[in-house]
């Protein structure tokens, strides 16, 4: 077992072992515990009542937090030529087609999410197998593949995320940083769980959000009791 360090026991000290904390004191505790030299990515856990191996049970949305991330989104847009200016003006690191496919194909992966038009699915869909493990595949349900190019970078950029169940049955998202008020956390992490809340599959039995945990990069998680979410 690894040996904890002093900052880590100091953190766990500040934590009551067992305890539900409500939303607020969660939000306020998590910039406590967090001593990272860096600003540290807050991130939210929450354990579903589902069965990710059924396909109606595959719980996947998008989410737009009030705050944003707080971290720098790289953009790459895939598009003909006749789309590239409206990405650039919106703010797209990198804009273009065929050059970037094979830089892809080579290996490249340099980006936070890549953006498509229709037309250029056939060309993108060749790279499932590199950009599928890591995320960043295209996709009509998180506003990804798109005629709207423009507005989905300007989306992304201001906090637009997507999000899905894991084979476990958790979904995993940052909704932050450190650097944020317990106000700007407790408000991104409303808009995350009333959004996964509404995208509760029919077919799913019993208790749906089972569990919800908050922490942040390298620091311990904080069980947060979800009757004191609003909305869930």
């Amino acid at each position: 077992m690894a040996k904890l360090s002093k900052k880590h026991k100091e953190a766990l000290s500040k934590i009551q072992k067992g305890k539900a904390y409500s939303l607020d004191e969660a939000c306020k505790l998590v910039k406590e515990i967090t001593y990272t030299k860096f600003n540290a990515s807050v991130d939210l856990d929450v354990n579903l009542g589902v069965d990710p191996r059924k396909s109606d049970q595959m719980v996947r949305g998008v989410v737009a937090l009030p705050h944003g991330t707080g971290k720098q989104v790289r953009v790459l847009v895939l598009c003909t030529p006749d789309k590239e200016t409206e990405a650039t003006a919106a703010g797209a690191e990198y804009v273009g087609l065929d050059d970037y496919i094979a830089k892809i194909e080579a290996g490249w992966t340099d980006v936070d999410v890549i953006i498509c038009t229709p037309s250029v699915m056939a060309k993108v869909g060749k790279l499932g197998r590199i950009l599928g493990p890591r995320g960043l595949m295209p996709n009509p349900k998180s506003g990804t593949v798109t005629l709207e190019v423009g507005k989905a970078v300007k989306e992304v950029k201001a906090g637009k995320i997507d999000f899905k169940v894991d084979k476990t049955g958790i979904v995993h998202s940052s909704i932050g940083k450190v650097s944020f008020t317990p106000e700007q956390i407790k408000e991104n992490a409303i808009e995350f769980l009333t959004t996964l809340a509404r995208l509760k599959p029919a077919s799913a039995k019993g208790t749906y959000i089972q569990k919800i945990s908050l922490s942040s990069t390298m620091s311990p998680s904080i069980l947060i009791d979800k009757t004191t979410v609003p909305g869930i």
